[in-house]
């Protein structure tokens, strides 16, 4: 019997059933950068951010999605700038003595990223026993999987970093096309917002004779991670603090993220208490909803959830490393890692997560309306086939220039601190 209800091959709506699953997909992918975004609103008191279609502000990655067309390649980001003010008391007038209110706005920009899979031809179906076109699609996909976590570990670190080998999505910084790739600018971490480890504890960024400067035992252990917890207690206007779903002592229990290098996880995990820092994150996982943050390799010590991040930020002997030495501009100055790390060790950055840290924003692509689409394609009278893996998207951290209360305004990461320190290296250099 012929089905009543059918979708030619090639139908618009065929695109459009395909781009929905496959967008659907990448946003439930099971990654740690992907963990990092919260949910889409819901309910009548989240109107506005469900016409814009923006996930919560209560975790790291803030996801908006804009499809409408012939708005351009930037989406609007809007920023209240914190207030400060004293009570009047008693009979003394307030009419008139309203405290201020000031928004400022940044723009993220958007772009068209595909990936192309050559699947073969007549002679390849002929001659080999697998069927390429089948294993095409999951390359294709696990390569704009992984083109998407580095993009939003790289914004969110403020650098590229040197460790490259060929899992990486995204070329080192000298590569010709880095910053189309990037989409928008790779942003060095505010000055305000950059730290070293200093033997036990943490100190702000400094560099010595041209050189950061650290040594190689200013690694990470439980010292430095308590100094972290103090370093935010003790500052102005901190990353916010992550709000899970379902966690049911957000407020009275403040959870922060700090993601580390694998190199920087294995220093960490070699604390005797280690095993206990993993029971204290399954047990306030439980008070979360098992919510899949705390997958995997993760511990929970004084408030920070440590979890490995996908690739190394890495900075190798004598590489660059770009930093902000004002408080009031972006400018970025370089310095290099000492010499005498030599070939045994390195430094890796780790990046203390709050709320809002990174924006990404989608795009409408026209194959389907969807920010992600597939293409298929023959040539060469049929004989020849590729397929084709296309994203509309952009990332940019979230950086404001915050008035500090004496009206100057100090330009702030605001969801993430970088943190600098040592590793020693394992293996080659990559």
């Amino acid at each position: 019997m012929t089905s009543k209800t059918a979708v030619a091959s090639g139908s618009p709506n065929a695109q459009f059933v395909q781009a929905a699953g496959l967008f659907a997909q990448s946003m439930q992918r099971n990654s740690t950068m992907n963990r990092m975004v919260g949910k889409m609103p819901s309910g009548e008191g989240e109107v506005n951010a469900v016409l814009r279609k923006q996930t919560s502000t209560d975790m790291p990655v803030v996801r908006t999605v804009d499809l409408s067309r012939g708005k351009g390649d930037e989406v609007e980001f809007h920023f209240v700038q914190p207030v400060g003010a004293y009570p009047i008391m008693g009979s003394r007038q307030a009419e008139g003595k309203g405290t201020g209110i000031s928004l400022d706005k940044d723009r993220v920009r958007v772009n068209q990223a595909r990936f192309p899979v050559d699947v073969g031809n007549t002679m390849t179906d002929l001659r080999s026993p697998v069927e390429f076109r089948k294993i095409g699609r999951p390359i294709a996909q696990s390569l704009m999987d992984a083109y998407q976590d580095q993009s939003m570990l790289v914004h969110m670190a403020g650098a590229r970093g040197f460790h490259d080998n060929i899992e990486w999505r995204l070329p080192t910084a000298d590569h010709e096309l880095f910053a189309e790739m990037a989409i928008n600018p790779v942003m060095a971490p505010t000055k305000n917002r950059h730290f070293i480890a200093d033997g036990t504890t943490i100190k702000p960024f400094a560099v010595s004779g041209g050189e950061v400067d650290l040594q190689t035992t200013d690694t990470l252990d439980m010292d430095v991670v308590d100094s972290v917890r103090t370093m935010i207690e003790s500052i102005a206007l901190p990353p916010p603090a992550i709000k899970l779903p379902g966690d049911k002592v957000a407020e009275d229990s403040p959870l922060r993220c700090l993601m580390v290098s694998p190199a920087q996880y294995h220093s960490f995990s070699s604390d005797p208490n280690f095993r206990q820092f993993q029971a204290n994150a399954l047990a306030r996982a439980s008070k979360a909803d098992n919510h899949p943050l705390f997958l995997g390799e993760v511990g929970l010590w004084n408030g920070i959830l440590i979890c490995k991040m996908p690739k190394p930020i890495r900075f190798y002997a004598g590489d660059t490393i770009s930093y902000c030495n004002s408080n009031t501009s972006e400018t970025e100055t370089t310095c290099i890692v000492p010499a005498a790390f030599g070939t045994t060790f390195a430094v890796d950055r780790a990046l203390l997560l709050g709320g809002q840290a990174l924006a990404q924003a989608f795009g409408r692509s026209d194959k389907g309306g969807m920010p992600y689409f597939w293409s298929e394609k023959t040539f060469d009278h049929d004989d020849k086939m590729e397929l084709l893996i296309g994203a509309i998207q952009g990332l940019s951290k979230i950086r404001w220039a915050v008035d500090q209360g004496n009206g100057v305004k100090h330009f702030t990461d605001h969801g993430v601190i970088a943190l600098d320190t040592a590793v020693p290296i394992i293996g080659a250099r990559q």
